[in-house]
């Protein structure tokens, strides 16, 4: 028995990051990249490395280049971590595994640290690939918390629910992580709707070393958990533009949502400190007519075009920076379980 899942890249198109206080988000699943599991019996349980596991160079320079483009750690302990959730799920939920073991392997063409959720993907299809190995079926609005957990409980990573939700459900969803909601149920409310309702969208990222936001965060969370009223205000703002894009989308009026993308990125950059890189790569796409704001933490963004000469014009302009420009080809929608 041979089990391969997929989970795709994430592409936050309104909202973010306001998934991590309560806020609201549109985000959409791309099929342009993806992460891959593959799993088999075998005699023992066995996680084979990927290329972004190596420990052997041909020198130290590789060795630098490689830490500088992926960091200290690659998916072994995404995969070993998500091992360890879905058995201790399985455990709380009275849910018996078959006693066979396997062998487990990934592979990512997911940019790295571009805020394309790369790592969430990772652990999307590991979860995927266990659930049909074992013949478990979790419900589907409890994934993505699940998946959450493995990064955030297990890894001490910093994370938040949108990405998980959006590689869980796929398509193109809206979301409301309502304080009092999410207290009661234990999720968010998520509203899946039509990817025909999006305007002509592109997506473009750093193909250099990348500075995701993230490094330069400050301290928001803290100030927000402290009440501070410039941080409660930009979430209030980012709700409030995750509902306007919600109405025109559902309207057929896509291709107004533009400057609200605009707006989104402005109220983030005046309360997070956006490395330079990042801020002229918004810049540039905008001097072209285009939208743009981050796609997630930092080092990709998504924005509106007009029209094809708009679109050469961001693929000239940006590909001087060494930045790729495409088109996001909308990944489906799951349905009731993940495929």
């Amino acid at each position: 028995m041979i089990v391969r899942k997929k989970a795709y890249a994430r592409v936050g198109l309104i909202g973010n990051p306001s998934d991590g206080y309560y806020g609201k988000t549109i985000s959409f699943a791309i099929k342009n990249f993806f992460a891959q599991v593959v799993l088999y019996e075998s005699p023992e349980l066995k996680i084979l490395p990927y290329i972004r596991d190596r420990s052997n160079y041909p020198g130290i320079h590789a060795l630098v280049d490689d830490v500088k483009m992926y960091g200290y750690y690659g998916g072994i302990r995404l995969l070993k971590a998500t091992i360890k959730r879905f058995y201790e799920y399985c455990v709380q939920h009275n849910i018996e595994l078959k006693p066979d073991n396997f062998t487990i392997r990934y592979h990512s063409n997911i940019p790295h640290m571009v805020g394309l959720a790369g790592s969430s993907a990772i652990v999307t299809a590991c979860l995927r690939a266990l659930m049909e190995f074992y013949g478990v079926s979790i419900p589907k609005v409890e994934q993505p918390q699940l998946i959450l957990s493995v990064e955030r409980d297990e890894l001490g990573i910093s994370a938040g629910l949108q990405d998980r939700v959006i590689q869980v459900y796929q398509g193109l969803v809206y979301m409301d992580f309502d304080r009092a909601y999410m207290e009661k149920f234990g999720h968010g409310k998520y509203e899946e709707m039509n990817p025909d309702l999006l305007p002509p969208l592109y997506v473009a990222y750093r193909t250099d070393f990348a500075e995701g936001s993230e490094i330069f965060h400050n301290n928001i969370k803290e100030r927000f958990l402290h009440g501070d009223p410039e941080i409660l205000k930009a979430i209030e703002v980012w709700k409030q533009l995750t509902d306007e894009v919600r109405s025109l989308l559902l309207k057929g009026e896509g291709r107004k949502i533009g400057p609200l993308l605009n707006k989104n990125f402005d109220w983030r950059a005046r309360i997070y400190k956006i490395s330079e890189g990042n801020l002229r790569m918004v810049e540039v796409a905008r001097s072209t007519g285009a939208s743009a704001k981050f796609t997630g933490s930092g080092g990709a963004i998504v924005g509106t075009y007009e029209d094809e000469e708009m679109y050469k014009r961001l693929e000239e302009k940006l590909g001087a920076m060494n930045i790729k420009v495409f088109k996001p080809e909308i990944a489906p929608p799951t349905g009731d379980n993940m495929q």
